[in-house]
């Protein structure tokens, strides 16, 4: 308890100096929105894939792929499998036709006023449910290190991420991410590490061991390496396999969609440096992913079942990394990957509490109040860190509100699937389709909000699907997502043409691959 207090101190302190550091170097919109656009292509790629890795990632893919094998290993393919729709579609045009949000580029040949307010919309919308998952799994996993209650770890985690935010910007935030994602790296390896040493460094030992799993003897043996332990007909009914499919979807085309990622690519000098920049995010991104299939599968080899259950015999799979690394690296092990868990919770809201203020001041505010005309020097910046006080009091009250029993990875699944069926759609048409015009992007945001959100509510895991679910399926992705494509198409050649949108076409399409007249770095 007391190392990883102290831990967790020096984590603390660490990223405040770097706050500091980062506050003194915030001069002008450019600096405080995208770090004045210096951070270089490894750099960027260690905050991405820092960003990327979230509390769900580290601690419960571990849990998934633990209790369940191959259909947990499927949310790590996911999750990697997406940066290629990243590298391909997304980072080079958004960071040579945009400015600071992912609005700018809908923006640039389309009506600004109703396409930046429904964006804004989308992106404070996935920002907070994403946010509150972090927040309610801040509460619970800090309760379950270090014994703080779950209220004041929310608000605490809640107040440090202000403090990044508001003082430090996305340079801040971004060397918090990055020292977060070399933590996180190095926990991972040792860990490996450790698990593989049980096996004697075989990984014919080892995959023996997954293959008859029985937690040390204290469970019904079960072979991991088949499908079907979540996803399966026998496990999860008739819809459990298209469930999968739709989970897949879900991550594989939302990450390209995600507020707080899309943001990252404005932080480098130009496009060659963003696609750099994505190579290296998922190199680091695979290597972490392939790591939590040793330590995933080494917890069901090596940690007794009672150790991942509650008193009252509910499994905790979000504790399995954390008690395997007590088990193996002894209390000093523990309180380092606890305090890894934490600098992965504050990087992620963090990154998170960016996308939305900046989102709101400049899409919202700037542009749609204000006709993008900043009525005073600084008032865009000014009006970022308020509301950035208001997105954080709103998820810490909601996230203690819903209190630890909240599945969080319904949240989670909520904004990938928003984020795919809302955000990608329109970035996708806005680049590659020439006749797209204002009404197919507003139709196209507002059918996939309304539809994602709608699907979840009335799933197993919603509020309104307790009962008897109306629709099925845990993943919306499925139908939600070609709805937010169709209703781009339809909004579109249903309505008028929009000569000036064409003509501008074409002008996108060069700055797009070309970078012509994209916006430079700044000093700071």
């Amino acid at each position: 308890m007391t190392i990883s207090l102290i831990m967790f101190l020096g984590f603390v302190a660490s990223t405040l100096l770097i706050t500091f550091w980062a506050a003194k170097r915030n001069t002008g919109a450019s600096a405080y929105f995208a770090a004045g656009r210096n951070i270089t292509g490894w750099q960027n790629g260690l905050a991405v894939a820092g960003d990327y890795m979230s509390a769900a990632s580290f601690l419960g893919i571990s849990g998934m792929i633990c209790f369940y094998g191959y259909d947990g290993f499927m949310y790590s393919v996911g999750f990697l499998v997406a940066y290629i729709t990243v590298l391909l579609i997304v980072a080079e045009p958004l960071r040579n036709a945009g400015k600071y949000t992912m609005a700018d580029l809908l923006a640039y040949r389309l009506k600004p006023r109703p396409v930046r307010a429904m964006a804004s919309l989308s992106t404070l919308t996935v920002s907070t449910f994403y946010m509150i998952a972090q927040m309610v799994g801040a509460g619970s996993i800090i309760k379950g290190l270090i014994g703080i209650d779950f209220e004041p770890a929310v608000i605490g985690v809640g107040v440090l991420m202000l403090v990044y935010v508001v003082f430090g910007g996305m340079l801040a935030t971004t060397w918090v991410q990055i020292i977060k994602a070399v933590l996180l790296i190095a926990g991972a390896l040792l860990l490996s590490f450790l698990v593989l040493k049980y096996h004697d460094f075989s990984f014919t030992t080892f995959f023996n061991a997954v293959s008859k799993a029985d937690f040390a003897g204290t469970a019904e043996p079960k072979n991991l390496l088949e499908p079907g332990l979540k996803y399966g007909v026998v496990a999860a009914g008739r819809w459990g396999p298209l469930d999968l499919v739709s989970l897949g979807l879900g991550l594989v085309l939302g990450t390209a969609g995600l507020p707080h990622i899309l943001v990252r690519f404005y932080t480098v000098p130009d496009a060659k440096t963003a696609r750099s920049s994505v190579v290296w995010a998922m190199a680091i991104i695979g290597v972490f992913y392939i790591m939590t299939t040793f330590f995933g599968f080494g917890a069901a080899t090596i940690l007794k079942k009672s150790l991942l259950m509650t008193a009252e015999g509910k499994e905790t799979p979000n504790m399995v990394a954390p008690i395997l690394a007590q088990v193996l690296g002894g209390d000093l092990f523990f309180a380092f990957i606890s305090a890894v868990a934490f600098a992965t919770i504050l990087a992620v809201v963090a990154g998170l509490t960016m996308s939305a203020s900046a989102s709101f001041a400049h899409d919202f505010y700037s542009n749609v109040l204000h006709h993008g005309k900043e009525n005073r020097p600084g008032q865009e910046i000014k009006v970022a860190r308020i509301t950035a006080f208001v997105v954080g009091a709103v998820s810490i009250g909601l996230a203690i509100f819903l209190g630890p029993g909240v599945n969080a990875a319904f949240l989670v699944g909520l904004a990938f699937a928003v984020a795919a069926s809302a955000n990608l759609p329109v970035i996708i048409f806005s680049v590659f389709w020439k006749r797209f015009n204002t009404s197919g992007a507003v139709a196209s945001l507002a059918t996939g909000l309304i539809s994602a959100i709608g699907l979840i509510l009335i799933s197993p895991n919603g509020v309104f699907g307790k009962a008897g679910a109306i629709f099925p399926l845990e993943n919306p992705g499925i139908v939600s997502i070609p709805l937010g494509f169709l209703a781009g198409y339809l909004g579109t050649i249903l309505t008028p043409r929009d000569p000036e949108a064409e003509a501008k076409f074409a002008e996108l399409t060069v700055r797009a691959h070309t970078g012509l007249g994209a916006e430079k770095a700044t000093a700071h």
